[in-house]
């Protein structure tokens, strides 16, 4: 059964840049860019009329910008992710983005698949922060900058990988194929795919016995899980 393509709001007020990241995205066939946006105004109402499933979202953006942006579109459509791609990283601006809602950050720059791989877990519930980022985040957690009801936790920092993603790394400890994990775990062996080169990309490596050893070095896999 063909999955849904996920629907996308792009707001970048570089045309050249938008033009660009629209070309590639339209490539992927899962990937429908639904509307486009040049200014924060515009995006809070092409967010609230359009039925999408994510906010790429620029933050140097003219009128009321993207931060603010960013919290006017959360306060309407809680539920709607919003992943924040910009060339911006001072050390403020990321307490800032997850005060207003933003579910994940990455640097303009990064590879494409990277990028597509963070839309698409930032679409599924999880939160993608850049590597940068998650340095200062941590240390704004320590200093008390962010608020413990933010959508993001400690815990996510220390550990990038989603429950699923957990499960499915300990499934590959245990010396499982892909279609013996999608078996195992009742999806098709085309979505243990996507959560294994998602894993690699989250953790650095460039294969799956590297990934394994990094998991239980750092615990990245829970103890239970193992069992």
């Amino acid at each position: 059964m063909p999955h849904a393509k996920l629907r996308i709001l792009l707001v970048e007020d570089d045309e050249l840049f938008r033009l660009g990241l629209r070309v590639r995205l339209q490539q992927e066939a899962e990937l429908e860019i639904i509307a486009e946006a040049e200014d924060g105004e515009t995006a809070m109402d092409l967010a609230h009329r359009h039925p999408i499933d994510i906010v790429l979202l620029d933050v140097g953006l003219p009128g009321i910008g993207g931060i603010e942006a960013c919290r006017q579109i959360k306060q309407k459509n809680p539920k709607l992710p919003v992943l924040v791609l910009t060339s911006l990283s001072q050390n403020f601006l990321i307490a800032r983005l997850i005060k207003a809602g933003a579910q994940g950050y990455c640097l303009k720059g990064i590879a494409a698949e990277t990028l597509i791989l963070a839309m698409r877990s930032v679409a599924a519930g999880a939160s993608w922060w850049d590597q940068t980022a998650t340095t200062e985040i941590r240390a704004a957690f320590h200093q008390g900058n962010i608020p413990s009801d933010s959508l993001v936790t400690a815990d996510e920092l220390t550990n990038p990988l989603t429950q699923r993603e957990q499960e499915i790394l300990a499934l590959l400890a245990s010396g499982k194929t892909n279609q013996e994990i999608a078996e195992s775990l009742h999806i098709v062996s085309g979505t243990v795919r996507v959560h294994v080169h998602t894993i690699l990309q989250k953790l650095q490596v460039h294969d799956r016995t590297q990934a394994v050893v990094v998991a239980i070095k750092k615990k990245l896999i829970a103890p239970n899980l193992l069992e």
